[in-house]
């Protein structure tokens, strides 16, 4: 590793949660409904690997996804894994890239520039949020640990209002008193903690 080479601790451990979400899936499970309503387990993968090389192309100035991902085909050009792993990988290299004092980070969500630190927190919530989609769609637990949840709500919070006029998120749920750091975040982000196919 190169001393230019910036380390973002939110970024592995979302992309982690989204490897072991896409390898958790069985073969017959592709096709499973999910709680993005009207995208089944494919095309939220499609949609999440589109997001992540949106933020790369927008860092590097480099090719974004080869389809739109708010419009998945959910036919996927190679394994899910390598799907994946490609999308994780140009994310994840091209915020290495980038300074953690840097202010104005060129990114695919309004308004189009934000400071590292919460620029790379915007694509670690979309990864993450999308591991648990497809984690919970397949039936297997949540991969969003407390700790990363905590993190990423101080995201959501200062990005997530402008994003749901454009539908990327819906409309949050009412907190309860009873929800723990997970399932306060996906409340937030407009998703059920008990959502089950």
């Amino acid at each position: 590793m190169n001393e230019n080479t910036t380390v973002w601790t939110v970024l592995a451990e979302s992309h982690r949660a989204l490897r072991d979400a896409v390898r958790g899936v069985a073969a017959e499970d592709w096709d499973r409904p999910t709680p993005c309503a009207e995208w089944n387990v494919t095309q939220v993968l499609q949609h999440a690997a589109g997001d992540q090389i949106g933020f790369a192309s927008f860092i590097t100035g480099g090719p974004g996804p080869a389809e739109n991902p708010f419009a998945p085909s959910g036919r996927l050009a190679a394994s899910p894994e390598t799907v994946a792993e490609e999308a994780m990988r140009a994310s994840a290299d091209a915020w290495a890239t980038v300074g953690e004092d840097e202010q104005e980070v060129p990114v695919p969500v309004p308004p189009n520039k934000l400071p590292a630190r919460l620029g790379v927190g915007a694509c670690a919530l979309d990864a993450a949020v999308h591991a648990w989609d497809i984690a919970v769609a397949t039936g297997r637990p949540s991969p969003l640990t407390p700790e990363l949840a905590r993190e990423l709500m101080d995201v959501a919070r200062r990005i997530v209002e402008p994003l749901r006029a454009f539908g990327a998120y819906a409309p949050a749920l009412e907190a309860r008193d009873d929800d723990d750091d997970v399932a306060a975040l996906l409340r937030y982000l407009g998703r059920r903690p008990d959502w089950a196919a």
